[in-house]
């Protein structure tokens, strides 16, 4: 058994008694210089965190598996913590969590904000463009900072946005007797901040230049970088809502353009995840700025041809194939690959792939619906419609066929 210890930034004074007794019993101690610098010395052996952390855990708990170990941890330590990292790797039987205070509630209880109404977002190992997506006019936006530059960066983002006018406050040392609160706007941001234990709050306030982008499928096709290789808006919203995104799911995003499916599956929900597969150079590349762009940095990019690319992915809860359909193999390998209750999707706009569409539709059955999408257009000094090539989508389950 592992004991996890939160700590908040007022040290050894504000632990509960349980707390303490958990330090004082442990035979070793295990943390950051900054936080075991905030226990008392005692018998026990100190062992401060390498770097990289993360490939080192595993040995390093296994090392000192017959003795009692005791894990400090910032704040909660399930909450963006090293808590919920041991727990992932040994089970929630292993590990007894003493929590404290976390930055979000110590920060929430200064501004006077209900913690449920807030969007929180850590830059804690994270590009700062995953505060992209949470810029949204009215929204009450936590950044949990990594370093003094964070605060800057925070406000240069959200004023890039257009939302120059939204007022910032900086919280630093929070339940420290240091504790200290700095306030600005977006635009107007140039303090400097003394420490690195930071939280932004941000109240989101769209400027005149600021363009909202919904969080449900169908993003203006202008939102993405593309060349022409992009599924448009309402045959996206109509492909999305065949995939039907569920927190913690996987997508394979085949063939994937502009990674237009990929990055709406994303924004749906900050736990979806999906893997864009193009066999382009220059389309790839277009993909991870799009996903910087619209606040889905961690969007995996894989570069290569389908179905070999597919090979060693791990395994999806839906695939869509939105170009090579015709392709040998490529249709039999999504399928395949799918867990139980996956969703396939695949979209085909020429005669050859709905060719093979349909002798998939045929053999294993489905959804299929043809859409034919028109737009307004000058006619010369009147307005007509213009045809947009149709598009045939065909979606299936795993669990519709034996």
């Amino acid at each position: 058994m592992i004991t996890v210890v939160g700590i908040g930034a007022d040290g050894w004074d504000g632990l509960s008694a349980g707390a303490r007794r958990a330090l004082e019993g442990a035979e070793v101690l295990m943390g950051s210089v900054r936080q075991l610098g905030l226990v008392p010395a005692s018998a026990a052996d100190r062992v401060t965190w390498p770097s990289p952390l993360l490939p080192a855990l595993p040995e390093l708990i296994e090392r000192y598996a017959d003795r009692e170990v005791c894990v400090l941890a910032s704040g909660d330590p399930m909450f963006y913590g090293i808590g919920s990292t041991l727990v992932r790797l040994l089970g929630a039987a292993r590990v007894r969590v003493v929590p404290h205070l976390s930055s979000l509630s110590l920060a929430c209880a200064r501004l006077g904000w209900a913690v449920e109404q807030v969007d929180v977002i850590s830059l804690v190992g994270r590009p700062l463009a995953a505060l992209n997506a949470a810029v949204l006019p009215g929204r009450r936006v936590l950044v949990l900072g990594a370093g003094r530059d964070a605060p800057a960066d925070v406000a240069g983002l959200v004023a890039g946005l257009g939302y120059g006018p939204s007022p910032i406050t900086v919280l630093s040392d929070l339940g420290a007797a240091s504790e200290r609160v700095q306030t600005g706007t977006a635009a107007r941001w140039a303090d400097t901040v003394a420490s690195a234990l930071n939280v932004i709050a941000v109240e989101c306030v769209a400027g005149p230049g600021a363009e909202p982008l919904a969080r449900v499928p169908g993003l203006p096709d202008a939102a993405f970088e593309h060349d022409g290789q992009l599924t448009k808006r309402e045959v996206r919203a109509v492909t999305l809502s065949r995939l039907a995104p569920l927190p913690g799911e996987l997508l394979w995003d085949v063939g994937a353009g502009a990674g237009s499916i990929a990055i709406e599956w994303m924004r749906g929900h900050p736990s979806c995840a999906a893997v864009a597969v193009e066999s382009r150079a220059g389309r790839a590349t277009a993909i991870r700025r799009n996903a910087d762009r619209l606040g889905v940095p961690s969007l995996r990019v894989v570069e290569g041809r389908a179905p070999a690319a597919l090979e060693g992915l791990p395994v999806p809860d839906a695939v869509f194939v939105g170009g090579g359909a015709t392709v040998p193999g490529m249709l039999e390998t999504c399928w395949a690959a799918l867990r139980p209750g996956g969703r396939l999707v695949v979209n085909a706009v020429t005669v050859e792939s709905e060719s093979v569409v349909a002798q998939w539709y045929g053999r294993l059955g489905g959804d299929l619906v043809r859409l034919a999408v028109q737009r307004a257009s000058p006619v010369g000094g009147f307005t007509g419609w213009r045809a947009a090539m149709p598009v045939t989508v065909w979606s299936i389950t795993r669990e519709d066929v034996p």
